[in-house]
């Protein structure tokens, strides 16, 4: 006799096995199972009434139902995995108008299109595989704000903590930088590995992300990139020798932006690196 869940749907366990859903590598994919757990992911970002809510490798649908359960008027589930679309489905079918799937990659999708002018927010237990492109595209996009309201996404701990991380701590890098120049970020919660099917070698974070309307210093994000890799590529090295291949007359360049060229790039604060853009530019 098949166990039915709070959303009168079979258990995930059951979804998986019925639809052999074994987990690929290649696709980074781990399923969660706990529902109880996906709702406390799907409760982190917020009120879901009245956003249409962009989930990425839905898998079996374990965060996608619990969106659902918690609210979602819509949600748009993208799925690379073809074997996963029968699961998703019957999902489909127990919530009428509410959930549709694109069966294709979430790296190439069209996201100003899906979200339509609609407010969106997205929440996702990413494929560890694509996790740290998604996030760096949605954060670099030329239009500012974005078409999306929060991201609640699921990364490797050491990601989540690159992404939080401040100015002087081990983990403070380039993700750190465009994360907190255009969002505020807080680190959630984490997932432990056993909460996996397969469990993964690493814990996991949940990180979330609201956009700051208006950074308080303004930049070009290209630009702003093109500094962050190079003070970054060779971090253990003073700002007046990692910043050479920039082109610019180094010294003068840093001391404009109000920096001591001795300095190494984990002691430059957010607003420090956007003055160097700036000044790049300029």
């Amino acid at each position: 006799m098949n166990e039915i869940s709070d959303d009168g749907l079979p258990r995930l366990g059951e979804v998986i096995e019925r639809h052999g859903l074994s987990a690929r590598k290649n696709l980074g994919q781990n399923f969660l199972l706990d529902l109880n757990l996906t709702r406390r992911i799907a409760r982190a970002a917020g009120p879901l009434d009245g956003f249409t809510v962009i989930e990425v490798g839905p898998g079996p649908g374990g965060l996608t139902r619990a969106l659902l359960l918690e609210g979602a008027d819509k949600v748009v589930a993208i799925e690379r995995d073809e074997r996963a679309l029968p699961a998703l489905a019957e999902i489909t079918e127990a919530w009428p108008d509410r959930l549709e799937i694109i069966h294709g990659d979430a790296l190439t999708t069209d996201w100003s299109c899906i979200a339509a002018g609609r407010s969106v927010k997205i929440v996702a237990n990413l494929p560890y595989n694509i996790a740290t492109p998604l996030l760096t595209g949605w954060l670099t996009g030329q239009t500012w704000p974005p078409f999306w309201s929060s991201l609640t996404l699921m990364f490797q701990k050491e990601v989540a903590q690159r992404i939080c991380a401040q100015v002087g701590d081990n983990a403070y890098g380039r993700l750190s930088i465009i994360s907190q120049w255009r969002c505020d970020a807080l680190k959630m919660f984490d997932v432990s590995p056993k909460a996996f099917t397969p469990p993964p070698k690493v814990t996991s974070s949940i990180v979330h992300l609201t956009p700051v309307i208006t950074p308080a210093t303004d930049c070009d994000v290209t630009i702003l990139q093109k500094v962050t890799a190079a003070a970054f590529g060779q971090r253990r090295k003073m700002l007046r020798s990692s910043l050479k291949t920039l082109d610019a007359d180094t010294s003068t360049f840093i001391e404009r932006a109000g920096l001591n060229p001795k300095m190494r790039a984990e002691e430059v604060d957010v607003a420090g690196f956007c003055r160097l853009a700036q000044i790049l530019a300029s």
